[in-house]
């Protein structure tokens, strides 16, 4: 089964995948919740039943000098009002307002409340631990294949599908939030994390096979060595993901509820691409590195075996 015969196909599938949500996330920016971007949730229910509109709880926030409000009404009668920051007594104001306009008791079901300094916090301390990982793993990889040639490479492309992995967890979230209104929240970051380091391992099992033939099948050329290690590990990879964590997340995501469907839905599609991409994007990547294949435009040449 000649697997890395197909890789541009297999390339190919994941832009078609990236691009789309890449694109719409281009398009309509980042879905980003109040964990990054600053502000306030109010989630709130009239105690009468009776709903006010949503451009007469605009029209109160402003007229106390809140901007930037947001209305969303749920199918269970809850009222979502998101808005710049909110302080406590600002926020007893509000309340105190809606029940003097709308009449009734408000019932407060949930507030949120992220200051602007906070959320960019958090942006900045999560891109930063991932750079740092990344680094890490490199250096990890290249100290443990040290044994055969071009070891860094292995680190690198480790890298490099890693980036797919999280490009495709991206896409996926933007198109969710262009069909479904998903934000990127703080629980979205725990999911990505989750799949950056499943993805990393992944790889490292496949490149690990990888090095363990290159001392045993040495008379094999580079890609076909590649696809043979891939075949090894290409049982181990699939039952292993399946049984362990997918079938898993799918009951989440199904049965889950609301609050974590989004999350469910992330690890589930961001896990599975770990895989995919252990075995269709690292070692095929590793393999195009090994050929210098860039410099017949990615056409697949006569194969060096051994890179200069």
């Amino acid at each position: 089964m000649n697997l890395l015969g197909k890789r541009y196909l297999f390339f190919s599938l994941s832009l078609l995948i990236i691009v789309p949500g890449l694109l719409i996330l281009l398009i309509g920016g980042l879905p980003l919740a109040l964990d990054f971007t600053g502000g306030s949730l109010l989630e709130i229910r009239m105690e009468s039943g009776i709903n006010p509109q949503p451009a007469e709880v605009i029209a109160l926030y402003e007229s106390l000098g809140v901007k930037d409000t947001q209305v969303q009404t749920t199918d269970t009668g809850h009222i979502l009002i998101r808005s710049t920051f909110l302080d406590d007594p600002m926020r007893e104001k509000i309340i105190t307002g809606m029940e003097a306009r709308f009449g009734g008791k408000v019932l407060v079901e949930r507030f949120d409340s992220v200051g602007p300094a906070i959320g960019a916090q958090v942006a900045s301390r999560a891109a930063l631990a991932v750079a740092v990982a990344a680094l890490v793993v490199v250096a990890y990889i290249t100290w443990t294949f040290r044994g055969i040639a071009h070891a860094v490479r292995y680190g690198v492309c480790a890298i490099l599908a890693m980036i797919h992995d999280v490009a495709v967890v991206v896409s996926v979230a933007g198109i969710g939030a262009l069909l479904f209104g998903w934000e990127m929240d703080a629980l979205f970051l725990t999911a990505l994390l989750t799949v950056i380091g499943f993805s990393v391992q992944d790889k490292i099992v496949v490149f690990d096979r990888v090095r363990e033939n290159a001392g045993i099948l040495r008379k094999l050329d580079f890609e076909t060595l590649v696809n043979h290690s891939i075949i090894q590990t290409l049982q181990r990879s699939i039952n292993t993901q399946l049984m362990t964590v997918e079938f898993l997340l799918l009951a989440l995501a199904l049965f889950g509820g609301v609050t974590l469907q989004e999350f469910s839905v992330i690890l589930l599609v961001g896990l599975f691409c770990g895989t995919y991409s252990s075995i269709f994007i690292a070692a095929p990547i590793l393999v195009v590195w090994e050929n210098r294949e860039w410099q017949t435009w990615f056409k697949r040449g006569e194969k060096s075996g051994v890179a200069a």
